[in-house]
């Protein structure tokens, strides 16, 4: 094979490589691929269905005349701590949990009505009295853990869902509850619930 052949042939089998190799692509606005986050690829809880989970809920709450007579209309601004969402789903989810509190938390501070007690301070006192991450809520250790924190109001919640299968399709639809609760009192400020379907047929 003469020099010139073998740079050819090299030089085709790199271009072959290069054709077959992995090739990654960024997405998002700004991006040459802005929807590429719309699909669904699986029943999986992702991003934007978090993103509708906590918009629908927290606007609810942003809405509510708990908020516009006792929190808004507030002249100290009340400290509010998120005790852990609660995920009641047969799904591990735990990745998805941590963006759906995170994702809260960042909505509850821009609204710059309450002062939110950051979660790694909440976390390390949870500790100390044996609350595990994706806790039910327990009224007793929430007095407890309420009072060190100096919160007035808790947010909680549940992520559930209903699993449905028909010959080759499954259907997940999930809900999202969350509740405002008084620390002293325990009572229920706010209540709110939002649906999300994902379905994968196969």
């Amino acid at each position: 094979m003469t020099k010139h052949a073998l740079s050819f042939a090299l030089l085709l089998s790199a271009i072959i490589s290069l054709a077959c190799a992995p090739r990654a692509m960024r997405g998002g606005a700004g991006t040459e691929n802005p929807d590429m986050d719309r699909p669904a690829m699986s029943t999986t809880l992702d991003k934007s269905d978090i993103d509708y989970l906590v918009d629908q809920n927290l606007g609810g709450l942003y809405d509510s005349r708990f908020w516009r007579g006792e929190v808004t209309s507030n002249e100290q601004l009340p400290a509010i701590a998120i005790w852990p969402i609660e995920n009641a789903t047969s799904e591990h989810l735990e990745d998805q949990m941590l963006t759906l509190l995170s994702s809260m938390e960042t909505s509850l501070v821009n609204s710059g009505e309450v002062q939110v007690i950051a979660r790694a301070r909440q976390a390390a006192l949870a500790r100390e009295i044996g609350v595990q991450q994706g806790a039910a809520y327990d009224a007793a250790q929430a007095a407890t853990l309420g009072r060190q924190l100096g919160a007035k109001y808790f947010v909680t919640g549940k992520l559930t869902a209903v699993d449905e299968r028909l010959q080759k399709t499954r259907r997940l639809q999930y809900s999202l509850f969350v509740q405002i609760l008084e620390v002293e009192t325990g009572l229920v400020k706010f209540q709110h619930e939002t649906a999300r379907s994902k379905a994968l047929k196969r």
